[in-house]
C-alpha cells in the first residue's frame, strides 16, 4: 500500500474526491518549485504531481510548456526532480511524477523506479507509454513498490479500456477531453460518460481521476461529483507565471489550491 493508495482511500473514506495538483519541478528553479509545492499542499491538495520537465511534450499545453521551459533553461535534471519529490513527501501529500517515457528509460527504468522509491515518491504517471509495450516497467515498479498511472480519453474503446485499467494501480487518469492541456471555461461533457466507461471496466476499487481543463473552484464541484480524484495543473502553472515574483506566485497557488479543495471538499 503506497501513501497514494492510503491518500486516496481517507478522500473516499470521507465523501470526497482528493485534489490532485500539478507543478514541474524546477519551476522557476528548483528551490522555488519546493516553494511552491508546499504552498499547494497547504492550500488543500491531497497529492501533488512533480513534473519532470521535457522538451518534447505530446499532451502539454503553451501554459504547461511555458512552465517545463522555465525548468529546462534553470537547468532541472531527473536527479532535481527526486530532491522535490522528497521535499514534497515531507508536506505530506502523496507524491507522483508526471514524465514521459523517454527520460526515464534514458535514465535507467530500474534506477528510476528505485531512486524514485527511496526518494519517497508513490508512482509514476506515463501519458505516452502504452500498456503492451510496458513489461520492462511493470517489472521496474513491481520491484520498486510503485503506482503505475495510465491515461484512458474519450476516443478510447471499450477493448483499450480494459487493457488500460488492468495496468493501473494507485488510479486510472480520464482526460476529460481529446486535445492538450490548459484551463477552460466549462467542464467536457464527455467527462461524466468518460468516467462511467473507465468504472464499467475497471470495477469501482481502482479510482478514477479526471483531468485537462479544470480551472475554476466550481468546476473542480462539478467533476468531484463523479470523479475520485480532480487533477488540476495548467491553473497553477499559470498562477505562477502571471505573479510579479515568487512570493507573489506563492500566494496565488495557496489561495488556488484553497478554492479547488472547498469545491472538491463541498461536494464529493
Amino acid at each position: 500500500m503506497t501513501v497514494l493508495h492510503t491518500t486516496l482511500a481517507k478522500t473516499r473514506a470521507a465523501g470526497r474526491a482528493a485534489l490532485i495538483g500539478y507543478i514541474p519541478a524546477g519551476f522557476p528553479d528548483v528551490d522555488s518549485s519546493i516553494t511552491l509545492i508546499r504552498a499547494m499542499v497547504e492550500g488543500g491538495c491531497d497529492v501533488v504531481e512533480v513534473g519532470l520537465p521535457y522538451s518534447d511534450p505530446t499532451m502539454d499545453g503553451p501554459t504547461i510548456q511555458r512552465a517545463a521551459d522555465q525548468a529546462r533553461a534553470s537547468g532541472t535534471t531527473p536527479s532535481d526532480v527526486l530532491r522535490v519529490v522528497a521535499a514534497t513527501a515531507e508536506t505530506g501529500a502523496a507524491p507522483l511524477v508526471m514524465s514521459y517515457w523517454n527520460p526515464i528509460e534514458r535514465y535507467g527504468t530500474a534506477a528510476f523506479a528505485s531512486d524514485l522509491a527511496r526518494a519517497g515518491g508513490a508512482g509514476v504517471i506515463t501519458p505516452d507509454l502504452l500498456p503492451e509495450e510496458a513489461g520492462e516497467w511493470f517489472a521496474a515498479t513491481d520491484d520498486a513498490g510503485l503506482d503505475r498511472v495510465f491515461l484512458v480519453a474519450p476516443s478510447s474503446s471499450d477493448e483499450r479500456l480494459r487493457l488500460t485499467t488492468g495496468a493501473c494501480r494507485g488510479f486510472v487518469y480520464a482526460a476529460s477531453l481529446m486535445g492538450v492541456t490548459g484551463t477552460r471555461t466549462q467542464v467536457a461533457d464527455t467527462a461524466k460518460h468518460l468516467v462511467a466507461r473507465t468504472r464499467a471496466a475497471a470495477g469501482e476499487e481502482l479510482p478514477v481521476c479526471v483531468g485537462l481543463g479544470i480551472s475554476t473552484g466550481r468546476q473542480a464541484a462539478e467533476v468531484a461529483e463523479f470523479a475520485d480524484g480532480v487533477i488540476v495543473g495548467a491553473g497553477f502553472c499559470q498562477r505562477v507565471l502571471e505573479a510579479p515574483d515568487l512570493a507573489g506566485g506563492e500566494d496565488a497557488v495557496r489561495s488556488f489550491a484553497a478554492e479547488l479543495a472547498q469545491g472538491v471538499r463541498g461536494h464529493g
